[in-house]
């Protein structure tokens, strides 16, 4: 099967916010586009509104006119599911409730030709279970499409258990057709985005319950510090907390409650108040008129040492501070430390200035020592977080966070936490994403690309897997296992696997 021609005739079930959105897509594609929807009115109302959208894209030169007209030519609303009669392609896009989506379909099946396509836009629902009371569960496929979406690129093409290969193939081709980049996975809770990015924000919740650094702070160091668009606080904030709470709790339950998917506490409280961000006005942030938002802690200006000692070579990415730190116009001596393989930084006061390894900088045998986070791009970052070690001297950090300033960046100093922001961030969600790719949830490619364009990473987990080694990952991990026991941070066997297949290698 090919994707369906614009000759035939689409229909969209739902008309809110991403009913109008893929009604409009469909349309400007070159389908007729049939709008239904129960409530009485509401699907004139959605023609309404989609034809003041198609008018704002005519004022901003981005469709002709006479594009325009056509378009509406072809876009009417039903009054009942009888009209969606001869559609090769329903798109339903209800409440997330799976007898509504049930009943739906089954009703559906009664009307439309053995052919048409029936696809559901859910986001965490299993689209096997919706299909699963069809006489022809075939034909039923999962066309997620992400908010807005006549602007977002991404649609994730998900195969029910009973989807047949032809139907989803028809869905991804025509999908592509519409302008779209659709990637396929399979029927697994989340999907791709929704279950590789949970750690995106479970993550950042758990360190603001550790107390680690404020919303602020952790939003600035992913942000600023790797690349990340929006930090997991004001994201959720702009996607709704109830609405952010709500995935998390249903990935959860759908894993049995695996410990790595456990919702936070601190979200539970802030859905139960009321703040749901930025739709109420107040959520981790205050939208209020005239608000001001609090401000990273970031560290005072402090002298950059004229000199560091350099033990061994940095891992990772962060080789390059090196060069970073010559450019700078600092000395860089050797350090002839006896017994120590790992990388690090002598400071002029003695301290060691290591990169996090998922051990906290308090560790008897280290005495003075300072763990700087994980930056996808030390380079290009703004700002870096810095965890002091007990036995850390206000002197001994003064000399941290002034040679950092003087590669150009801002300094957040955090509690020692293990694994710091960034480092058990970006651990946790390569973990996800060779897991997933390993139990054929999406392949490594098509797994990089829905993290890029679902949810603007500055990159794929699995190019990051790449460029760290699944090794680094792997004993980051279990060092947080280490000092948090309960299954959260476990490695997934992948990883594992990974990791000891790139050991083999080397």
């Amino acid at each position: 099967m090919t994707a369906i021609g614009t000759s035939s005739t689409v229909a969209v079930v739902g008309t809110g916010t991403m009913g109008q959105g893929i009604a409009q897509v469909a349309l400007v594609a070159g389908h007729r586009v049939r709008l239904y929807d129960t409530a009485p009115g509401r699907a004139e109302q959605a023609a309404r509104a989609i034809g003041q959208r198609l008018d704002r894209l005519v004022e901003k030169g981005r469709i002709p006119a006479a594009e325009r007209d056509a378009a509406r030519e072809r876009l009417s609303p039903a009054t009942s599911l009888a009209e969606l009669s001869d559609a090769a392609l329903v798109v339903e896009a209800i409440l997330e409730q799976l007898p509504a989506k049930q009943d739906l379909f089954r009703s559906l099946e009664d009307v439309v030709a053995s052919d048409c396509l029936l696809a559901t836009n859910t986001s965490s629902l299993s689209v096997t279970a919706v299909a699963g009371p069809l006489r022809h569960p075939g034909r039923c496929v999962g066309l997620h499409f992400f908010n807005p979406a006549p602007l977002l690129p991404l649609v994730e093409v998900v195969s029910g258990f009973a989807t047949d290969e032809a139907a989803a193939t028809t869905a991804y081709e025509t999908a592509a057709a519409w302008g779209k980049t659709p990637v396929r996975c399979a029927d697994t809770p989340g999907f791709i985005v929704n279950r590789i990015a949970r750690p995106f924000y479970a993550e950042a919740l758990r360190l603001y319950e550790e107390r680690a650094a404020d919303p602020a702070t952790i939003d600035a160091v992913l942000r600023d510090g790797s690349g990340f668009k929006m930090g997991p606080f004001e994201l959720t904030d702009l996607i709704g907390q109830d609405v952010n709470e709500a995935v998390t709790h249903s990935v959860w339950t759908a894993f049995f409650q695996d410990a790595k998917f456990t919702p936070s506490l601190a979200q539970r409280r802030l859905v139960e108040s009321g703040l749901h961000g930025r739709k109420t006005g107040r959520g981790w942030f205050d939208y209020a008129e005239g608000a001001r938002r609090p401000a990273p802690h970031t560290a005072e200006p402090c002298p950059a040492p004229a000199s560091v000692a350099l033990h061994a070579e940095l891992p990772g990415p962060a080789g390059v501070l090196r060069e970073l730190i010559e450019e700078a116009g600092i000395k860089i001596t050797r350090d002839r430390t006896p017994g120590e393989s790992e990388g690090f930084i002598r400071l002029p006061g003695g301290a060691c200035l290591a990169m996090t390894n998922g051990h906290p900088a308090t560790r008897a045998a280290h005495g003075a020592s300072i763990r700087f986070d994980l930056s996808l791009d030390y380079r290009a970052a703004t700002r870096i977080a810095l965890a002091p070690s007990a036995a850390t001297s206000e002197g001994d950090l003064a000399e941290a966070v002034g040679l950092f300033q003087a590669l150009g960046k801002e300094v957040s100093v955090i509690d020692d936490v293990p694994g710091l922001i960034v480092a058990r961030t970006v651990a946790m969600i390569i973990d996800f994403a060779v897991d997933a790719a390993a139990r054929g949830v999406a392949t490594p490619e098509d797994i990089d690309t829905a993290m890029r364009l679902g949810v603007n990473y500055p990159g794929g987990p699995m190019e990051w897997a790449d460029r760290l080694g699944a090794p680094w990952v792997r004993d980051l991990l279990d060092s947080l296992h280490h000092r948090n026991a309960g299954g959260r941070y476990v490695p997934s066997w992948a990883l594992r696997r990974r990791a000891d297949l790139e050991e083999l290698v080397l």
